[in-house]
């Protein structure tokens, strides 16, 4: 079942050029042209081989809550921007179109429409930065949390930045998508509300520091949480307070018979992989080999790297600033651009943007997206964007070539591939036709997903590129395009 979050009235979530567009629209005539509009990106972040879309359940409860109310007129009036006849359209305004999406927790690749919207032009128009703007941020949280992830290697991941996130929705959604990405926890108690997702914690230095001495702040925490304790060990010294003071806690509580569940410490400072080793080694030695050791201290999948090189004896992440803010890279370059029109008579007329920057030339028409497996290993082998009439027959030779150089191709045989199309219908006609599943759902989705790539894709230094190409029909459309819309060009 999806996590069930009551949602504000995020109608005005927009960009006022939106709502110049569609007045216009609506004062011309063409409200109800049918259009197609596709979401995508251009450009992985972090110099990733991939992305991890997030942020459809929120997508969808947004569209599910669009109405502009009296309150939201009354604004739009005060403007001096909008016709009476243009506030008046908008007070039965509903999205009544279809819209498909991938997945959440499904790993993607840049040109690849996440979201595909068919609807009356001025609904369609209307839906873009809302959808931008939720798609963009957790995708960009949960591509950076696969990467964490990576770097740790099966270890626990907590996301502990709620306090340096940009705000509150970043630090609660920013959760979610987090979750998604990779990691088993977060300190963030409203996202554990709001998705069911597991809150993890232990105490500050402050707690230590509160009370006379650090052995009596360790007793006090460990007879309040027995079952849950996990001791903040360099508020005075790691090696000669910190680690020897809670080995003596947690040799108390064995003498009082009980067997926590969860124990251990948690460093923050200094030099984790010599402190981690040596902690390891003292909690052994006292009799303590499962004891938990945990660090937590401006870490991302870099400094996790390198500490698991140094062989660190820690087993369990507390990742913040840079995970939640996603620091490296801040933006998720999602865009969202016109590929068709509809006339009456449902035929649909492809439409693309030119440019003088190559990277900004759109894909025309109404497409989907086919994955491609390698049958026996199960592996991502290739995506080929094509046409929404094309379809793919496994028993024959599919042929697949790079639509910027056409002479790299591959020939896969029949009974060597697999397929699956990505695209999967959310609203039918306005109407919510899809049911999301959990956030831990979604996460054991995309940890399944993210099983299908090549181990080379997913380096931090020079990955492995999947290739996402081009179907000949797609391409033969893409190129004639270019070549009518080029030549209609004046000429100095």
């Amino acid at each position: 079942m999806p996590d069930t979050v009551q949602t504000p009235n995020w109608t005005l979530l927009t960009d006022l050029y939106q709502l110049t567009m569609m007045q216009g629209y609506y004062e011309t005539g063409i409200a109800d042209q049918q259009v197609v509009f596709d979401l995508f990106y251009r450009t992985n972040p972090h110099d990733n081989s991939f992305s991890i879309t997030a942020g459809l359940q929120q997508a969808i409860e947004y569209i599910e809550n669009i109405h502009f109310a009296e309150e939201e007129i009354a604004y739009l009036k005060s403007l001096n921007l909008f016709s009476k006849d243009f506030l008046t359209y908008l007070e039965d305004f509903r999205f009544t179109g279809d819209l498909y999406a991938i997945p959440e927790g499904t790993v993607v690749f840049p040109m690849e429409p996440l979201v595909r919207v068919h609807a009356p032009i001025i609904e369609a128009q209307f839906l873009e930065t809302a959808l931008l703007n939720i798609i963009n941020h957790q995708s960009l949280i949960a591509t950076k949390a696969s990467r964490v992830a990576w770097a740790a290697k099966g270890d626990g991941i907590l996301e502990f930045g709620l306090r340096r996130a940009q705000g509150p929705d970043a630090g609660t959604y920013g959760a979610r998508a987090a979750i998604i990405g990779g990691c088993t926890g977060t300190s963030n108690v409203l996202a554990g509300q709001m998705f069911d997702i597991p809150v993890k914690g232990t105490h500050a230095h402050s707690w230590v520091m509160s009370f006379p001495d650090e052995i009596t702040a360790f007793r006090e925490y460990a007879k309040l949480f027995p079952d849950n304790c996990i001791l903040l060990v360099d508020t005075y010294d790691t090696i000669r307070s910190g680690v020897p003071n809670a080995i003596q806690v947690f040799k108390e509580l064995q003498e009082q018979g009980i067997h926590s569940k969860v124990l251990g410490i948690r460093l923050d400072s200094g030099d984790l992989a010599y402190l981690s080793k040596k902690a390891r080694e003292m909690l052994d030695a006292a009799g303590f080999p499962h004891a938990i050791i945990s660090a937590s201290g401006d870490l991302d999948e870099y400094v996790i790297r390198e500490l698991k090189l140094q062989g660190s004896d820690i087993s369990l992440w507390g990742v913040g600033t840079r995970l939640i803010t996603s620091k490296d890279c801040p933006a998720f370059g999602g865009v969202y651009k016109l590929s068709a029109h509809i006339n009456e008579d449902g035929v649909s007329m492809p439409k693309m943007k030119i440019s003088d920057n190559p990277a900004k030339i759109t894909n025309p028409g109404i497409k989907k997206v086919f994955r491609i497996y390698e049958k026996n290993t199960g592996k991502l082998k290739a995506d080929l964007i094509a046409l929404e009439e094309e379809t793919i027959d496994i028993n024959e030779t599919l042929h697949l070539f790079d639509p910027d150089n056409p002479w790299k191709e591959m020939y896969l045989a029949p009974g060597t591939y697999t397929v699956k199309e990505l695209l999967v219908p959310i609203f039918n006609k306005g109407k919510l036709v899809y049911s999301s599943p959990s956030t831990m759902e979604i996460r054991q989705y995309c940890q399944e997903d993210l099983a299908t790539l090549w181990s080379e894709c997913r380096q931090f230094h020079k990955p492995h590129i999947i290739p996402v190409d081009l179907s000949q029909k797609l391409y033969d459309l893409r190129q004639s395009m270019i070549d009518q819309l080029v030549s209609k060009k004046p000429r100095n």
